[in-house]
């Protein structure tokens, strides 16, 4: 990546956007609530908008959320 598209990437980010760190440590609720039919993205806004972003996020919690559905 170049520093004309990591400028972009920045400009573009959600001021939601609550980061890696705090949407990690959310992700487990969030994906109890998503499970649950519960509007997870209305609760967590920041949550939504990180991992509307984060590729890496979204996929911890594509897999989180597969292994909390799988039991159900």
């Amino acid at each position: 990546m170049n520093h004309r598209e990591q400028l972009e990437r920045v400009l573009a980010t959600d001021p939601a956007d609550v980061g890696c760190e705090q949407a990690i440590a959310l992700l487990h609720m969030y994906a109890d609530m998503i499970a649950t039919d519960k509007d997870a993205a209305r609760e967590y806004p920041g949550v939504a908008a990180h991992l509307a972003a984060c590729g890496p996020c979204g996929e911890d919690f594509q897999g989180l959320l597969e292994a909390v559905t799988a039991g159900a």
